[in-house]
Parts: structure tokens; C-alpha cells; sequence
């Protein structure tokens, strides 16, 4: 078994162990983290098995919406930066059944499908052969994707301001306890902000 094995192999396990925890653990930002890591080891895995533009892609293209979609999920979601227990799966029976049809049916075509053999020259330099192509007749595409991208996060940060439009964002707004009916979670508006449009329908609760 040579360094390439081994690697292969501790890659594998790591794709597989993080992508079964998205699913059991009860944060949606950790289940965002795990999933990038388990793409990340697939990207790896596929630099050595000598498709570094599917790697190198597999990499970029996932990390990049992993933490696009982490911060979206810690500045907007009404669980307190998404870090509150909640559950990753629904219905329950149809998503085992989905997953086990569609791997069932992937395994079987792979198997007996007689895949093509049109290997491409290790010298060959696809990833900056791909350079070229992105900064040659592609490039306003490229350059469209980026400002597009670039758009979406200074939204994201405009949106999640303390400091709205028409004036503080926090107004009239309580985070959700922990618990139902408990405090509120996380850093809540000053004395004299939005959380007093709350505090008359909490008078007769008990604390």
C-alpha cells in the first residue's frame, strides 16, 4: 500500500464521518462546517486520483458557499446563530428510502455501464489551461459571478446592521429563549430600546 493509499483512504473516511454527522448533529452552522469539510476531503481526494480542476473546484466552489451560507444562517435565523438544538432531518422513512433507491440505482449504473477510458496527459496543465479560459472569452461570465457574489455578501452585512434604514434594527425585537418561555438568548436591545414593547405581555408570566 503506497503514501497515495493511505491518504486515499484517511480522505475517504473523513468525507464519510463528516457527512454522516450533518445529519445528527443540531446546529444548522456546525452541520454548515461539517458538510464543507466532508467536500473539502472529496476535493482532496480527487487532487490525487490526478483531477485537480474537479479538485480544485470541489474546494473553492464549497468552501465559499459553506461560509456564504453560515453567516447568512448566524445574521438572519431566529435561532440564536443557528447554534440552538433543532434537528437536521425531516420526514424521516422518505428520506431513508430516497437515499437508499438513489444509491442503489448510481451503484448499479456505475457497475455495469462500460465507462470510457480518455485519460488525460499528468503533464498537462488543465488548471492553468482553465485560467486562461476564465480571463480569455469567458471573462465577463467570470467577472459577472464575482460582483454578483461580492453583491450578495455586502448585502448580507447591510441587512444584518444594527443600524437599519429606518433606524435601529432591534426595534420591537426579542431574541427566543432557550427554553419556551425563558429568557431571551444572546445580547438583547438597551434599556429603553425594543425589547419595551414586550416587557407589559411578560408582566403576569412567571420567570
Amino acid at each position: 500500500m503506497t503514501l497515495d493509499d493511505v491518504l486515499f483512504l484517511a480522505l475517504s473516511a473523513i468525507a464519510l464521518l463528516s457527512g454522516w454527522r450533518v445529519f445528527v448533529t443540531d446546529s444548522m452552522v456546525r452541520a454548515s462546517f461539517l458538510l464543507m469539510t466532508s467536500f473539502i476531503a472529496v476535493g482532496l481526494a480527487m487532487l490525487l486520483m490526478a483531477a485537480p480542476y474537479l479538485g480544485i473546484a470541489t474546494i473553492f466552489m464549497m468552501a465559499v458557499e459553506m461560509m456564504v451560507m453560515a453567516l447568512f444562517m448566524v445574521a438572519f435565523m431566529m435561532n440564536p446563530a443557528g447554534l440552538n438544538p433543532m434537528s437536521m432531518v425531516h420526514q424521516h422513512l422518505f428520506a431513508v428510502a430516497a437515499g437508499t433507491i438513489a444509491f442503489l440505482g448510481l451503484a448499479a449504473a456505475i457497475l455495469a455501464s462500460d465507462l470510457p477510458s480518455d485519460p488525460v496527459d499528468p503533464a498537462r496543465p488543465v488548471v492553468a489551461d482553465l485560467g486562461h479560459e476564465l480571463l480569455g472569452g469567458s471573462m465577463l461570465i467570470f467577472e459577472t459571478a464575482g460582483v454578483t457574489l461580492l453583491a450578495t455578501m455586502i448585502g448580507a452585512v447591510a441587512l444584518s446592521s444594527r443600524r437599519g434604514r429606518f433606524g435601529d434594527a432591534q426595534e420591537g425585537a426579542r431574541p427566543p429563549g432557550l427554553e419556551p418561555g425563558g429568557e431571551p438568548a444572546g445580547r438583547r436591545p438597551d434599556e429603553g430600546g425594543g425589547d419595551h414593547h414586550h416587557h407589559h405581555h411578560d408582566r403576569g408570566r412567571p420567570r
